[in-house]
């Protein structure tokens, strides 16, 4: 299971990510960042985060470290 949610977190978020950063309200009329683009940033970024310690303790569980 942790795994499979390490799986869907890498694969799913960049991907959304993308999205969001093409979306008009990314960006303003200068093109800098909006509070709408930096804040799916910060979501993001927590679920990748998520992903990474949910791939470490899927390991840590089958090499017995857990």
């Amino acid at each position: 299971m942790l795994f499979l949610n390490a799986a869907f977190n890498a694969l799913v978020w960049p991907q959304f990510y993308k999205r969001v950063s093409k979306d008009p309200r990314a960006r303003d009329e200068n093109g800098k960042a909006t509070a709408f683009l930096k804040v799916h940033a910060v979501l993001i970024a927590v679920a990748l985060v998520l992903a990474l310690v949910s791939l470490l303790a899927g390991i840590a569980a089958l090499t017995g470290a857990l």
